[in-house]
C-alpha cells in the first residue's frame, strides 16, 4: 500500500500525505464531493477532478497488486519462481506486462510445443539453435534412431520421420520465443509506433447500400495506429462489428518474396541470430517466420486493437462526461410558467403547462400538421392556455416536426404580442433526448400517474427548461444523447463516469431539501436511492423540513450519512439562515465565533461583503477547522447558496430555414451547441440535422480540443460551408470572415483539414450574447392581454 501511495503521489504530482489522507477518507466511506468541499484541510485542497483521478487509479493499482500476488503464488507452486523472475513480476507497472511475464507459466490446453517437449525434442531444438552448423535432417534422423522408447512410441507421439521431428523443433522454439516477455513488449511498442490501422469494405458488401454508405470514409482508409482519433477508431470498430468493414494492422513495407519482413528481422535481432548459410539457418529462418505469422502477428494485432479501442473509449467516455456536465449545468430558466410542446405529425403536438415550481397546470393535444392541418385551431388552444396560466416561456422538443412546431410557436407569439406588445413571451428549442425514456419510467408513472405516457414527455420538456439539472437526473445519463458511439464503449466504465458527473454537478449546485424529487436527492453525497425515498416520505408525512437536524429523524439516515449529505442540502425559510447556505452544520460553531466577533446577528452578516472581507480566516481557525475551511465559510457567508450555472439565454433560429434543403453555402445562422467532440462541435440549427463545426473551423488560432472554444448549450453564430443532402451532413464554420476552405482539403471523416499548427491569427468574436432573453414582465398583465384575445376569438 505504501508503494501505491507513492506512485499515486508521483502521478498526480501531489504530496504522499495528501494521497494518504484522501485514500483514508475514501476507504472510510466519504464521497468525492464531500472530501473536495469539506475536507480540504485534510487533503490540503485536492479538488474533485484530482480526487476522481485518484479514486480510479487507486482501484486499478489495487487490482494490479492483487493479480501480482496471485501470479507469484501460482509460479511458486509450480516450483519455477526464480529471484530474477520474482523481481521482474514485482517491477511490472501494468497488467499487460504482468500477463506477458506470466504467459509461459499460465495453465493452458496442450499445444504442439508441449507435445514435442513431452516426446523429448527440447534438447534437439536447443542444440540446433545453439549450433546452426549442425545438419537438421541428420540430427533428426539420429534422434529417431536413438530414441529410448523405440520407433513405435515415437510414431504414436506423432514424430515418425525426420520432417515431423523438425516440425516439433519448430513448435518448441516458436512457442518459447512467442512467450518471451521482453521480445513481445519490444514488438508491441514498435508496432504501436510504426503500424498502420487499415480498413476496407468487406468482401461481398455493396458500397451503394445506404446502411454501408455511412462508412464510406473507411472503405479505403489507413492511418498510423498511434495517431488514430477516437471517433475514427470507434467508427471502424463499429463497421467491423456490423461486418461492413474489414480492419487489420499492417506495416508500410514492400513485400519481397523470399525475404524476411521487418517484424521477422526484429525477432532475429532480439535472438542474436543472422542467416550465414549454415546447415540449420534455413530451419531457424522458417521458425522465426512461423513465430511471427502464426504466433505473434494476430495476437499483437489483437493487443493493439484492444489498446486502440480502450484509448478511444476513454476519450469518448471523457467527452460524454464533459458534455453531460455542460448540459446538467446549463442555464436554468428559473421560476417561470412554461409551456412544453412535444412535437409530432400524425399523433399531434402534446402540450403541457407547468407552474413556476414545476407543477402540472394543464395539458392538451393539438394537430397543426398533417393530416389534420388545424393550424388556427391549434393557435387558439395554445393562446387560451397562455392566457389562463400566464405562460411566459415555451419549450419545444427538438424531435420530429420540431421546426414546424417552432413556427407554430412563433405565430402564437406574434399574435399575442400584437395584442399586448409589452408582454414577455419567448420560445426555446430544447433537446428532448431521454424524454420518452422518462415518460415510460416507473418514476414518471408514480410522479404523474394521472397523465398519459405521451403527455409526460411534454411535462419533461417544460421542466428541463426551468431546471435542466433537476429534471435530467430522473433519466439514465446514457439516454440523454450527448455522447458519440456511446453503445460501443465499455458500458460499466461509462456508467461509473456518468454517475460521477451527475453526482458532482448536483452537489456543486446544491439541492432544495423541501422540493427535490427522490431521483435528485439520491444524487446528493451520501444519500442512496432508499434513503432519498425515506426523506421524501418523511417530508410527505411531517411537512417541510425546518432545519437540517431534522434529517436525523429520517429512517435509515444516521450520523455518517448526515455528515456526508447535510452541507449540500438547502432549506429556504427555515429556522436557521445558515441552512440555506453551503456552510456545513459541523462548522456552525465557527460561524458563532465569527458572529460574536463582529457583534451582529447571523442574518445581518450573511451577504454583507463589507464586513466579511475585513475578517481574517486565521483569527477563527482552531485545531479542527483551519484557515482553509474558515476561508470557505466566509466565502459562503458572502454569497450564500450561490449557483455556479450561467444566466439563461435564448437562441434565435432564422425564419424560413426549416429543413436541411433550406440551407445554402454562405448562409449565416445562429444555433445551439448540442454536442462536443475533440474533432469539433455539433450545432442545432433547427433543421432536424445538426451541423458540424470542425475543430479547425472553430477559431483563427490553433485549437487542439473543441471544448477549448465551445461547450454544450452555448449559443453560437455559424456560416454554412457545405451541405451534403445525400449523406445529410452540414459543414459549418465559426470563422465568419474567413474564406471558404478548399473542398479538396479533407480529413478521413470528410471534415476540413486544420491550419498548420504554427499559424497565428486573432481570435474571432463568438456568438452567444445575441438573442438574450429579457426578463418577463408581470404575468398578470400578460394574462389580461391574452384574455382579450380569447374574447375576440
Amino acid at each position: 500500500m505504501e508503494q501505491i501511495l507513492l506512485q499515486l503521489a508521483a502521478e498526480l504530482k501531489v504530496r504522499p500525505a495528501q494521497v494518504q489522507a484522501a485514500v483514508t477518507l475514501l476507504d472510510g466511506g466519504a464521497t468525492v464531493p464531500f472530501i473536495a468541499r469539506y475536507r480540504k484541510e485534510a487533503t490540503d485542497g485536492l479538488d474533485d477532478t484530482q480526487l476522481r483521478d485518484l479514486e480510479a487509479r487507486l482501484g486499478y493499482l489495487r487490482e494490479l497488486e492483487t493479480r501480482r500476488a496471485a501470479i507469484l503464488k501460482s509460479i511458486e507452486e509450480q516450483g519455477k519462481l526464480t529471484p530474477e523472475l520474482r523481481a521482474a513480476v514485482l517491477a511490472a507497472p501494468t497488467k499487460q506486462e504482468l500477463e506477458d511475464l506470466y504467459l509461459p507459466y499460465k495453465q493452458k490446453r496442450r499445444t504442439k510445443g508441449m507435445i514435442a517437449r513431452e516426446a523429448g525434442l527440447e534438447p534437439l531444438a536447443d542444440r540446433l539453435f545453439a549450433d546452426p552448423t549442425l545438419d537438421p535432417r541428420a540430427e533428426a534422423q539420429a534422434f529417431i534412431a536413438g530414441y529410448e522408447g523405440g520407433l513405435e512410441a515415437l510414431t504414436t507421439a506423432g514424430f515418425a520421420d525426420a520432417l515431423a521431428v523438425l516440425d516439433g523443433v519448430r513448435d518448441i522454439l516458436s512457442e518459447r520465443w512467442a512467450e518471451d516477455a521482453v521480445l513481445v513488449k519490444q514488438l508491441r511498442e514498435w508496432l504501436w509506433e510504426e503500424g498502420l490501422f487499415k480498413s476496407k469494405l468487406a468482401d461481398g458488401k455493396d458500397e451503394t447500400n445506404p446502411d454501408h454508405a455511412k462508412f464510406r470514409d473507411y472503405f479505403d482508409y489507413d492511418e498510423p495506429i498511434h495517431k488514430v482519433p477516437s471517433h475514427r477508431a470507434l467508427a471502424v470498430f463499429r463497421g467491423r462489428t456490423l461486418e461492413i468493414l474489414d480492419a487489420r494492422l499492417a506495416l508500410d513495407e514492400e513485400a519481397v518474396p523470399g525475404t524476411p519482413s521487418l517484424a521477422e528481422g526484429k525477432i532475429a535481432i532480439h535472438l542474436g541470430w543472422s542467416h550465414a548459410k549454415r546447415p540449420a539457418d534455413d530451419l531457424i529462418r522458417k521458425t522465426i517466420a512461423w513465430t511471427w505469422k502464426v504466433k505473434l502477428s494476430l495476437s499483437l494485432e489483437r493487443d493493439l486493437f484492444t489498446r486502440l479501442r480502450e484509448d478511444a473509449e476513454t476519450v469518448a467516455i471523457k467527452v460524454f462526461g464533459e458534455n453531460l456536465r455542460d448540459l446538467l449545468l446549463a442555464a436554468p430558466a428559473g421560476k417561470r410558467v412554461v409551456m412544453g410542446l412535444d412535437p409530432g405529425i400524425r399523433t399531434g403536438v402534446k402540450v403541457a403547462v407547468v407552474s413556476d415550481t414545476g407543477k402540472v397546470l394543464d395539458t392538451a393535444t393539438v394537430y397543426p400538421h398533417e393530416p389534420r392541418r388545424d393550424w388556427d385551431g391549434s393557435l387558439h388552444v395554445l393562446a387560451r392556455l397562455c392566457a389562463t396560466h400566464g405562460v411566459n416561456l415555451i419549450a419545444i422538443g427538438n424531435g420530429t416536426a420540431s421546426r414546424e412546431t417552432d413556427k407554430l410557436a412563433a405565430d402564437l407569439i406574434k399574435q399575442l404580442k400584437a395584442i399586448a406588445p409589452d408582454a414577455w413571451l419567448d420560445k426555446v428549442v430544447v433537446s428532448e433526448a431521454g424524454a420518452s425514456v422518462y415518460s415510460a419510467s416507473e418514476f414518471a408513472s408514480k410522479e404523474l400517474p394521472e397523465l398519459d405516457v405521451s403527455l409526460r414527455g411534454a411535462v419533461s420538456i417544460a421542466r428541463r427548461l426551468q431546471d435542466p439539472l433537476a429534471e435530467l437526473v430522473k433519466i439514465d445519463p446514457k439516454s440523454i444523447g450527448v455522447g458519440q458511439y456511446q453503445h460501443d464503449v465499455n458500458q460499466g466504465e461509462l456508467a461509473r463516469t456518468l454517475v460521477a458527473v451527475v453526482e458532482d454537478c448536483v452537489n456543486s449546485v446544491g439541492v432544495d431539501l423541501n422540493t427535490a424529487s427522490a431521483p435528485l436527492l439520491s444524487r446528493v453525497s451520501g444519500l442512496s436511492a432508499a434513503v432519498a425515498a425515506s426523506v421524501v416520505r418523511w417530508r410527505d408525512a411531517h411537512g417541510a423540513f425546518r432545519n437540517r437536524r431534522q434529517l436525523l429523524d429520517v429512517a435509515g439516515l444516521g450520523p455518517k450519512t448526515f455528515e456526508q449529505a447535510a452541507g449540500f442540502l438547502r432549506i429556504r425559510g427555515g429556522d436557521n439562515p445558515l441552512d440555506l447556505s453551503g456552510v456545513h452544520p459541523e462548522t456552525y460553531p465557527v460561524v458563532e465565533k465569527i458572529v460574536a466577533a463582529v457583534g451582529r446577528p447571523v442574518q445581518d452578516l450573511i451577504g454583507n461583503s463589507d464586513v466579511i472581507r475585513k475578517l481574517k480566516p486565521d483569527a477563527f481557525a482552531d485545531e479542527r477547522f483551519g484557515a482553509i475551511t474558515v476561508k470557505d465559510i466566509l466565502a459562503e457567508l458572502e454569497k450564500p447558496g450561490r449557483d455556479p450555472r450561467p444566466d439563461f439565454k435564448v437562441a434565435r433560429f432564422n425564419d424560413g430555414v426549416e429543413d436541411i434543403k433550406d440551407l445554402s453555402e454562405g448562409m449565416v445562422l445562429e444555433g445551439t451547441v448540442s454536442n462536443v467532440a475533440q474533432f469539433g462541435a455539433f450545432v442545432d440549427l433547427g433543421v432536424h440535422q445538426d451541423g458540424l463545426v470542425h475543430v479547425s473551423q472553430l477559431s483563427h488560432k490553433f485549437v487542439n480540443d473543441a471544448r477549448e472554444i465551445v461547450k454544450t448549450g452555448d449559443i453560437v453564430k455559424v456560416r454554412v460551408v457545405e451541405v451534403d443532402l445525400a449523406r445529410k451532413r452540414i459543414a459549418l464554420t465559426m470563422k465568419l470572415d474567413a474564406p471558404t476552405p478548399s473542398k479538396g482539403a479533407r480529413n478521413a471523416d470528410n471534415s476540413f483539414k486544420p491550419a498548420a499548427r504554427g499559424e497565428r491569427y486573432a481570435q474571432p468574436a463568438r456568438g452567444g450574447n445575441a438573442g438574450q432573453a429579457a426578463q418577463p414582465a408581470s404575468g398578470n398583465a400578460m394574462a389580461a392581454a391574452f384574455a382579450k384575445l380569447q374574447g375576440k376569438r
